[in-house]
């Protein structure tokens, strides 16, 4: 019982330790995106240790650049990286293609204990063996029938190797056995070995591991603590759990954890690129652009999101706090973060529910941080920035704001701030302006060159109380106002309008709508 307690004890005590590990193949996919998200959280939660480790041993899909955009789609999202290629550490490297060796001292490990064999069956041999049996797979029921090391002789073996014949090597699994997977989400899953197929772990062609090898020697050798990963990867867990075992590393095994798969936002299946492009949506954190085709991918900071609102946003696809909050900043996710809270059923990818978060934290922003942002888009629709002041630019922002998703948005919602309108609501103008309408418009302007000031509030009141006292229609004459100066009878408070623009602009509004708008016949 004690030895039972200190064994226990141990590994509770074993530093928690783990890795998002992409493959340089392309883009970082949302997906992704999260599961190094959750690997981050739960790390810093708990006192541990995040590894960036590039998976790049399939060569053939390698795609340049795609490691530089790893890295800058997470640190735009603020997931720190504690070891990695550019941080270093004392368990690297840490890109798998610098790693041969390691990987051939452990192959040769699996071999020289009966654990793995060479397989020489050329891709033609394999296309036959699957056309002459149904659901055929290389297990221990049809190796016996393959040019392998197992039916082949050992001087044979030697000779082909040395002849520079091409191989695999593969991992001998053996049948008829109960493989249990303690997963923190799925709990107990137990699947039987002879379902498994004798993967390749290595191939003579390229010098290099597939991903079942290299996954779990440097798992091991980097002693990380937990696999974090997508539940695409459940059905490969059994297979991991035997490479330990081939290896003798059962008291080193990290815990398994499967995280639950984005869904589409409609209908059934994983979240793909097309369903992006389908719905208006970006599927990668940062823009793509892919170097073969020329293809030009949106991604969540080009279309203006702020990284910690994808953040949070995605937090909550699969995850919950245990209760109904929703807003939280990256250090109140990693003081709440828990598996207990993961869903096991995969999580519907509400983009609708991004914007909402991405408006939630634009409306936490100080205006006049905002209004910095929004200088990029006034200079990208033509705007002089320098025709206006910090204090202008502020402002404007800070009366139109609550109405945005995007601080692109703000030119919509805004843009009258900065450019005079030209045309006029046709449906404004049917209603609201009259043969009377110009007469009265430049005397509401006269009276507003009679205030000591065009302060809002008593500006209101003044022009309020003039129109009463001369017995005009409030709404013909204000909306008519405000048709001069916006272009529509929509916007922020018109007063504030007023102040903000001047009494210079006001005028210069007012008399160009005056000769442009026309009665309709």
């Amino acid at each position: 019982m004690a030895l039972i307690f200190i064994i226990l004890y141990t590994k509770m005590e074993r530093k928690v330790r783990v890795r998002f590990a992409p493959s340089p193949t392309g883009p970082l996919h949302i997906g992704g995106v999260r599961t190094a998200l959750y690997n981050y959280l739960f790390a810093r939660r708990n006192g541990g240790d995040m590894i960036l480790r590039i998976e790049d041993t399939d060569s053939q899909r390698f795609v340049p650049g795609a490691e530089d955009y790893i890295n800058e789609a997470l640190a735009w999202l603020g997931i720190g990286i504690d070891e990695g290629v550019r941080e270093g550490g004392n368990y690297g490297p840490y890109k798998q293609s610098e790693r041969r060796d390691i990987y051939r001292e452990h192959v040769k490990m699996l071999l020289d204990n009966g654990k793995a064999y060479y397989a020489f069956d050329t891709p033609e041999e394999l296309e036959a063996a699957r056309a002459a049996t149904p659901n055929f797979q290389y297990d221990a029921s049809t190796r016996g029938q393959m040019r392998n090391s197992l039916t082949l002789p050992a001087e044979q073996v030697e000779q082909m190797i040395a002849n520079g014949e091409k191989y695999v090597v593969r991992f001998k699994i053996e049948p008829g056995r109960n493989v249990e997977v303690n997963d923190l989400i799925r709990g107990l899953v137990t699947i039987n070995s002879s379902v498994l197929d004798d993967k390749v772990l290595y191939k003579s062609a390229d010098d290099l591991p597939t991903y079942h090898l290299a996954n779990i020697v440097d798992d091991h050798l980097m002693e990380v603590s937990h696999v974090i990963r997508g539940e695409e990867w459940l059905p490969s867990a059994p297979l991991h759990v035997l490479l330990y075992e081939a290896f003798g590393w059962t008291d080193t095994m990290p815990q398994f954890v499967h995280l639950p798969l984005l869904l589409k936002p409609d209908g059934k299946g994983k979240l793909s690129k097309r369903d992006g492009d389908r719905l208006g949506f970006p599927v990668f954190p940062l823009e793509w652009h892919d170097p073969k085709s020329g293809e030009i991918s949106s991604g969540y900071r080009e279309r203006g999101y702020l990284p910690e609102a994808v953040v949070n946003f995605l937090a909550l696809l699969g995850w919950n706090p245990g209760d109904d909050t929703e807003i939280m900043s990256m250090q109140e996710l990693i003081e709440r973060f828990s598996f207990d809270h993961c869903s096991r059923s995969g999580a519907k990818f509400d983009f609708e529910k991004g914007k909402w978060f991405n408006h939630k934290y634009l409306q936490e922003l100080a205006d006049a941080d905002l209004a910095a942002k929004f200088r990029s888009v006034l200079e990208a629709r033509g705007v002089d920035n320098a025709a206006y002041s910090d204090e202008y630019v502020t402002r404007a922002v800070s009366m139109v704001k609550s109405r945005i998703n995007f601080v692109e948005d703000l030119w919509e919602q805004g843009k009258f701030f900065f450019e005079a309108p030209t045309e006029y609501e046709a449906k404004a103008v049917k209603k609201r302006w009259s043969a009377e309408t110009p007469a009265i418009l430049n005397e509401l302007v006269g009276r507003l060159a009679e205030l000591p000031s065009l302060a809002s509030q008593p500006a209101e009141e003044n022009i309020i109380g003039w129109i009463t006292e001369r017995g005009y229609h409030m709404g013909n004459v204000m909306n008519a106002f405000r048709l001069c100066v916006v272009g529509e009878c929509k916007g922020p408070h018109m007063f504030d309008i007023v102040e903000l623009m001047g009494l210079d602009e006001i005028s210069r509004r007012v008399a160009t709508a005056i000769e442009k708008i026309q009665l309709p016949e």
